[in-house]
């Protein structure tokens, strides 16, 4: 069976937008016949990566020594063949999340590789894992807006010497529901992104019109930040005792 351990970043976790875009698409891989794991970022008890002295490529390869939850999270990393990364788009990443990256260090070998004018690495033997993909919402119009994240996870793949299998956006993610459900547009990238997760399985990437329905514009720029803007005069408080200048 495929196995799929999939990270989500969201501090929100099951109650954010990247958790609807995010269960859409695993659905779509445990119907496609994938075995998923799912862990939050924001449940484990993790250290940023402090040693300063890349303990887990030159004293002891492959081991981290940082002795908290990742230690038992890292078999589980090795046994997957692909890796999901889910993520809101922050500044670029939720806290949480970036530190969980950057202790993904241990997976890779301490041999440096020159392949197409860059400096790679590649996962040590006993890491399974086949290829990355990454599931992102965010909160502004533009998928450009995601260019820094969709960067992180690509060059991550590179890095690592698999195949980036794609990347699932959805820019303007609140604008797919309301009070009174998912609107009829949000279905539909629900469904697309649920095809997506079936293809990651069945053909190993994601097939570039299904990740367009996921990430078409639901509304136009000007419409979607008039809404935004006239949400923040509603509920924001900006009188003088607020405002920094």
């Amino acid at each position: 069976m495929h196995k799929v351990m999939a990270i989500h970043g969201s501090p929100c976790m099951e109650k954010g937008h990247t958790a609807v875009l995010l269960d859409a698409f695993l659905s779509g891989i445990t119907q496609a016949g994938g075995d998923v794991d799912l862990v939050y970022a924001s449940r484990l008890a993790i250290q940023p990566c402090t040693c300063g002295q890349m303990y887990c490529w030159y004293r002891e390869p492959g081991e981290c020594c940082l002795r908290d939850e990742m230690q038992a999270l890292y078999p589980r990393l090795r046994a997957a063949d692909t890796l999901v990364l889910a993520t809101p788009v922050y500044i670029p990443l939720p806290g949480r999340m970036q530190d969980l990256i950057n202790r993904l260090c241990p997976l890779l070998e301490p041999r440096l590789e020159w392949r197409d004018g860059r400096t790679r690495a590649r996962f040590r033997d006993d890491v399974r894992i086949q290829r990355i993909a990454l599931v992102s919402t965010g909160g502004w119009w533009e998928k450009a807006n995601m260019d820094v994240v969709v960067h992180i996870v690509r060059e991550l793949a590179e890095n690592a010497s698999v195949p980036f299998a794609g990347a699932v956006l959805r820019p303007h993610a609140f604008v797919m529901r309301t009070r009174d459900g998912f609107t009829e547009d949000g279905r539909e990238v629900l469904d697309a992104a649920r095809r997506a997760g079936e293809e990651l399985v069945s053909e190993g990437a994601m097939r570039p019109e299904t990740l367009e329905a996921v990430s078409r514009p639901l509304i136009s720029e000007e419409a979607m930040r008039r809404m935004y803007n006239d949400w923040v005069d509603r509920t924001c408080v900006l009188d003088e005792g607020t405002r920094s200048g």
